[in-house]
């Protein structure tokens, strides 16, 4: 089969190396940069299929064309014959915490493909992206290490070759040059799967189930049909709905979800912690922003009464949304903190946690970190 892979920056290069693997004869075009291979070469040639990113415009001129599948797709017919349980995970916001959560509960070495790292058990694996591509990493992992499931995030949709589709958060962004609506590429990705899990909000298909329908928190407890449990994270917004999808899905999957009693914070991800008895909240990934800046703040002073150090900023433009100065200083200003460091203009990530942690121990306070940035 002739095929064409059309952006080879986002997952497109991995696509077409596997392709090729296959036997088939492949194209890769990088539309942002451009390349040996030239859109005008490209025009002139006869595909049998064409892929490209949801996120891409669709009035690009190689876009119009009735063989058109997008990288979820592709990713889909290359992971073909996946035989252990996959989870695939989406949505703005809360697609790690709940990974790790729902990892949690499935037990043993499994593979968790995150914006993280790919891990088996506690060991980290590898880097990579959350494009839909990058899944095929996790699959090849699953195998070498004999895992017996896959928990995989994916971005701006699912692949929908796996056993169960979680959309993680409702929130919408516009992509394709503003074009399309990336809440309405998740749902049509997940509407290729078998069974969906989706927060409240969210029009029910057959086989598509509500998080609210199957769990409820009150406090600290979690319940359910046929159980309940405690655990104090419910308390932070992020873990309380990571944790309640975690459970949901843990019974769509016939497992116990009391099993998340036991789950801690996730590295980056609201984790309280001491470095040099100085109280610190890490809050530093790539989902950050206002809202949950100010919200790690109050949670922090609740747990401390001290004054709060913040570090906050976005580091090396690392993340495809970004943090605003607009947002940043919202932020700042809503906190409060006794001292801000920024990070992206005055400071790197390391010296201002560094003088953070220096300014906070001199004066008996704790330190917020609040960055965007990949971990």
């Amino acid at each position: 089969m002739k095929v064409l892979v059309l952006d080879t920056i986002h997952g497109g290069a991995v696509l077409a190396e596997a392709l090729l693997r296959n036997g088939h004869d492949v194209d890769a075009l990088d539309v942002y940069r451009g390349g040996t291979l030239t859109p005008e070469e490209v025009c002139n040639r006869e595909y049998d299929l064409v892929t490209a990113p949801v996120h891409l415009d669709p009035d690009y001129p190689l876009m119009q064309t009735n063989t058109l599948i997008s990288h979820h797709e592709m990713t889909a017919r290359l992971c073909d014959g996946i035989d252990i349980p996959l989870i695939e995970i989406t949505g703005k916001r809360g697609k790690t915490t709940t990974a790790f959560a729902l990892s949690h509960v499935l037990g043993g070495n499994g593979i968790v493909h995150s914006s993280r790292g790919t891990f088996s058990g506690n060991k980290l694996l590898f880097r990579k992206s959350i494009t839909p591509a990058s899944l095929l990493f996790a699959v090849t992992a699953a195998e070498k290490e004999q895992a017996p499931w896959i928990v995989a995030e994916e971005s701006l949709g699912v692949a929908g070759c796996g056993t169960l589709g979680i959309l993680t958060s409702t929130e919408d962004y516009r992509i394709a040059t503003g074009k399309r609506s990336a809440l309405d590429a998740k749902l049509t990705s997940l509407g290729r799967c078998s069974r969906v899990l989706v927060p409240g909000g969210i029009p029910l298909r057959d086989g598509w189930f509500c998080v609210d329908d199957l769990v409820q928190i009150t406090g600290d407890t979690v319940r359910y049909e046929g159980g309940s449990f405690n655990n104090s994270l419910v308390r932070i917004d992020v873990y309380r709905d990571a944790i309640k999808t975690a459970a949901a899905a843990a019974l769509l999957l016939g497992k116990d979800p009391a099993v998340l009693a036991s789950f801690e914070a996730v590295e980056g991800r609201m984790q309280y912690l001491t470095i040099d008895d100085v109280p610190v909240l890490d809050n530093a990934n790539s989902g950050v922003n206002a809202q949950n800046a100010v919200e790690a703040a109050e949670y922090l002073r609740s747990i401390t009464d001290k004054d709060v150090y913040l570090v906050i900023g976005q580091e090396h433009h690392a993340v495809c949304e970004g943090f605003s100065e607009g947002d940043i200083a919202s932020a700042v200003q809503k906190i409060q903190p006794a001292e801000a460091f920024r990070v992206g203009n005055d400071f790197s990530f390391e010296t201002a946690k560094r003088q953070a942690l220096f300014a906070a121990k001199t004066h008996n306070a704790c330190v917020l970190l609040a960055v965007k940035t990949w971990r």
